[in-house]
Formats: C-alpha cells, sequence, structure tokens
C-alpha cells in the first residue's frame, strides 16, 4: 500500500483532496513496529551507500512551518551513520548568494559519491516563497521548472538518488502546532510574526506547490506528498519512501563491495608471498 502521493510529472495535483490526516487504516503501535524495521534497512542501506561509493542520497523537505522537517531530519538521523551525513538548511539568502544564480548555494551542498544531503527547504524555494510574494513572475517561475529539472537531471546522471518529499499538514493543524508553541517554554524561541502572516498566504502556497510538483517530477526525482498531521505516519511513510528509493541499489552495491574485497584478498596474498620469500633469503 502506498504511504504517500507520489506524483508524476504533468499530474493535476490538487493539495486540498489530499488528507493530511491519512493513516492507511493503522495505529500507532502498529506503525512504530514498520518504523523500526524500515529504520533497521535504511542503516543498513545507507551504510552500503556509503561503502560502496558509487552513489549518493539527496533529500529534499519542503512543507508549511512546523510541518515536521526538523522532527524528520532526527528520526533519518537516528538510523543514518552521521559521519555520512550532512544536513543543510536554507533559509534567505546572503548577499553572497544573492550575487550568483539561485542554484549556486544549492549545488555547493549537494551530496559527493559515498554521501547523504538532507535539505531543511531547497531551490523549490525559488519557486514557491518569492512567487507567492510576487519577487519573480509566473514566466520566470515555468523557466525556473526547466532549470530545475536540468539541475536534477545532472545530479541523477552523477549517480545522485533523489528523494523529494512534500510534508502536507492540514490548515487546522498548523494552527494547533503554532499555538503548542506559544504555549511551551522550551519550544517559543520558535516562534515567529512571519509564521502567522505567511498563514494568510496558504492558498496562493497551494497553487505555487502544486505547479512545481507538476512540471518537476521526473521517474528519477519524483515528488511524494506525505500526509503529516500524525507524526508518527509521516515518520512511516518518509521511512518507507527513502527505503523504496535506495532498495533496488543493494546488489549493485553488494556486488562492488565483494569485488573489492577480493581484489584487497588478492593483493594481501601476493604481500604475504613477497614477505615469505624476502624471510626466505634472509
Amino acid at each position: 500500500m502506498e504511504l504517500s502521493v507520489r506524483v508524476k510529472t504533468g499530474d493535476k495535483i490538487r493539495l486540498h483532496d489530499i488528507d493530511p490526516g491519512f493513516r492507511a487504516g493503522l495505529d500507532k503501535e502498529q506503525a512504530a513496529e514498520s518504523v523500526a524495521e524500515l529504520g533497521a534497512k535504511l542503516g543498513d542501506l545507507t551504510n552500503l551507500l556509503y561503502a560502496a561509493g558509487t552513489h549518493s542520497l539527496l533529500v529534499v523537505l519542503q512543507g508549511r512551518d512546523t510541518s515536521g522537517k526538523d522532527g524528520l531530519i532526527r528520526r533519518f538521523l537516528t538510523y543514518i551513520n552521521a559521519q555520512s551525513c550532512r544536513v543543510a538548511s536554507f533559509k534567505q539568502p546572503t548577499s553572497e548568494e544573492l550575487a550568483h544564480d539561485y542554484l549556486w548555494r544549492i549545488h555547493a551542498q549537494a551530496p559527493a559519491r559515498g554521501s547523504i544531503a538532507l535539505f531543511n527547504r531547497s531551490h523549490y524555494e525559488d519557486v514557491l516563497v518569492v512567487r507567492v510574494h510576487g519577487l519573480v513572475t509566473t514566466a520566470t517561475c515555468r523557466q525556473r521548472f526547466v532549470q530545475i529539472n536540468a539541475f536534477e537531471e545532472l545530479m541523477h546522471r552523477h549517480g545522485t538518488v533523489i528523494v523529494k518529499l512534500m510534508l502536507h499538514i492540514s490548515d487546522d493543524e498548523q494552527k494547533e502546532r503554532l499555538l503548542e508553541r506559544e504555549a511551551d517554554p522550551t519550544k517559543s524561541w520558535k516562534l515567529d510574526i512571519a509564521d502567522w502572516e505567511e498563514r494568510k498566504r496558504w492558498p496562493e502556497y497551494e497553487k505555487a506547490y502544486e505547479e512545481a510538483m507538476s512540471h518537476c517530477s521526473p521517474a528519477h526525482a519524483p515528488w511524494r506528498i506525505v500526509p503529516a498531521d500524525r507524526k508518527w505516519f509521516r515518520d512511516l511513510a518518509a521511512l518507507s519512501a527513502l527505503v523504496e528509493a535506495l532498495e533496488p541499489h543493494r546488489d549493485g552495491w553488494m556486488k562492488a563491495l565483494e569485488a573489492r574485497g577480493r581484489e584487497q584478498i588478492r593483493l594481501l596474498a601476493e604481500y604475504r608471498a613477497k614477505e615469505g620469500a624476502g624471510a626466505g633469503t634472509k
């Protein structure tokens, strides 16, 4: 059963018609068992990715404020070896970043082979927030869709596995989470008046998201819309998407590592033979 909505290029997505509270008939306890299993698989797969060094993994996280991007990153890091992973957060561009093209700062954070990058927001901000706030035209955004597709195609051809997750929460759930922050002294530091201002623009953001996902979901880098009203289901659906994307590479990584191991055993045997020959002449 699909736990998230996979988008294909050209799909007419309507976020309003996708239930952010969807839970696939599961309860929290059932999901916890599956999360543990998927987490173990993710740890195994990412260790193979790191060891083989032939591919990289890019995870793109987008969603409304409070949709759970930070929480999901913490969940991923429970299972991923930290030495192979980097988190990049893309906020308002600096003056140096603005002096370059909008993809410059993104490419600088792209994962090298054998490594993982978790993007908290991403290059898609440049067809979302800038569009909603009128900083670029619709025509410019559509040009950027082409550029983004080319950029992701380049990464794909370089061996990057791309997983793009849109964390979909309802208006009511976001409001509740923002109010919880106000009531919790340990979370109130996250408060920002802009979060409440942006809520007023959510219908415009929905349209921007829908068009961006419809134009930028090729087979090698599809968007997945993750129902995120329930944090436990969000984690389950996201882990499932990562494991599904990495699993097809398992056999190739294992074969590469086995071949490397055989070569090292051969070299070690040669080394020992030479050492033995040298000892016999002394």
